[in-house]
């Protein structure tokens, strides 16, 4: 349906038994939003066409339960994060919903839309010990990844922007996650999604808390990083300060 995805990559490996089973039942002649269903999602995933024309997407799952689903990767990867982290996902929409209700749909999203929009698209959440998120809060670059390297082997990244997974299936080395600047817990999905679910809330959300990191240059994740002068990219590795935080994620529109 979409190309192969590389299944073996770092960065999939909590997705692969939530996503091979889905590609599966594609492969076999299901449209993606039948592919998703029956698969232990809190919602019922439906055809992009079931979305009245107008209609808030995030508002559309809060009252009906149901996904509008288009048959493309960046949905594939949507659904599965509903799959694998549904109380996030829940708790995301949740807050959109409560948003649009309060302030209605307009030309720019408030705060609080705009970082839950950020970190549903191109979030991340990191396990690590305390030395490393000292160096990664002060984008401190060759002390995080090069003088610090041997840490990586107790840390862990996570994923759970479904654009920037999207965006992994053709890995390029300024690809930057938006990591919600808590340490996470150890563990695999079920014990990070009730984690994180906990710990998203509008106040917290309003003030951004997310901080970058190119995630190419994560030790084990990009061959081309063995060699320490990947680090000495200026336009990827920035200097704090450099540039502010960008979303993958488009306008304000009736669906992300």
């Amino acid at each position: 349906m979409f190309g192969p995805l590389d299944w073996e990559a770092t960065w999939y490996e909590p997705w692969r038994d939530h996503g091979r089973p889905v590609l599966d039942r594609a492969a076999g002649g299901l449209p993606l939003h039948e592919a998703l269903n029956g698969q232990g999602a809190p919602v019922h995933f439906v055809a992009a066409s079931a979305l009245p024309p107008g209609e808030a997407y995030e508002r559309f799952i809060f009252e009906r339960g149901v996904c509008p689903t288009r048959g493309n990767l960046h949905d594939f990867f949507n659904g599965l994060c509903w799959l694998g982290l549904p109380h996030t996902k829940r708790r995301l929409n949740e807050l959109q919903a409560a948003q649009i209700e309060r302030a209605g749909v307009g030309a720019v999203r408030g705060a609080v839309r705009d970082a839950i929009t950020i970190f549903d698209e191109n979030g991340a959440v990191l396990a690590a010990p305390p030395a490393l998120w000292d160096a990664l809060l002060a984008r401190e670059w060759r002390r995080l990844f090069v003088e610090l390297r041997p840490l990586w082997g107790q840390a862990r990244l996570t994923i759970v922007g479904h654009a920037l997974l999207e965006q992994l299936a053709q890995p390029r080395k300024d690809l930057t996650a938006h990591v919600l600047a808590l340490p996470a817990p150890a563990g695999g999905l079920p014990a990070l999604d009730r984690w994180l679910a906990g710990q998203l809330t509008g106040e917290r959300l309003r003030a951004k808390p997310f901080t970058p990191l190119p995630v190419l240059g994560v030790p084990g994740w990009w061959p081309g990083n063995q060699n320490f002068s990947f680090y000495d990219d200026s336009f990827v590795f920035r200097a704090p300060g450099a540039r502010k935080l960008k979303t993958t994620a488009p306008p304000d529109a009736s669906r992300p």
